[in-house]
């Protein structure tokens, strides 16, 4: 799959990526502007282990052989997470991450889910929305004496499946 003629494909990762896809998630968090003790204390999330690929629906846009951007999917049965959508600041703006989201969305109904839900970045809530996403909740909370408010959103995905 390419995005816009940009010569990225689309495919699955594999655990020898995983170094390369933690690089790819602290870039594009840290594009935000983020606090560098935030971004430590995200350090857990934002790291994505050679388990974790083997273990999920993980797919990556490679360019050259290099990952730029990728998403995994978490869950499975009615609803499935999307737990990571990440692409290089370098990448942005190129659709990119609408090739990657309509991916996952196409491999979310695969597994027959019925929503997908993303706890998203604040950051990126917009991008979500243009996607079709609604909102459907927030998760408050306080760091380093500010209160933050993660976007709860879902998608509803179309069956292909006839009845």
């Amino acid at each position: 799959m390419t995005a816009r003629g940009t010569g990225v494909e689309i495919r699955r990762a594999g655990p020898g990526d995983a170094d390369a896809l933690s690089r790819v998630a602290f870039a594009a968090k840290g594009r935000w502007g983020y606090p560098d003790g935030w971004m430590e204390r995200w350090r857990e999330g934002l790291t994505i282990s050679p388990e974790f690929v083997s273990q999920r629906e993980v797919y990556a846009a490679f360019v050259e052989g290099e990952p730029v951007g990728f998403y995994a999917l978490v869950g499975e049965g009615p609803k499935i997470e999307l737990e990571h959508l990440w692409v290089l600041p370098e990448h942005m703006g190129l659709g990119l991450g609408r090739a990657l989201f309509d991916h996952a969305l196409g491999r979310a109904a695969a597994l027959d889910a019925e929503v997908l839900g993303i706890e998203a970045d604040p950051n990126a809530e917009g991008f979500y929305r243009r996607m079709s996403a609604r909102r459907v909740g927030e998760i408050v909370y306080e760091l380093d004496g500010r209160e933050r408010v993660l976007p709860l959103l879902a998608v509803e995905i179309r069956s292909s499946r006839t009845t």
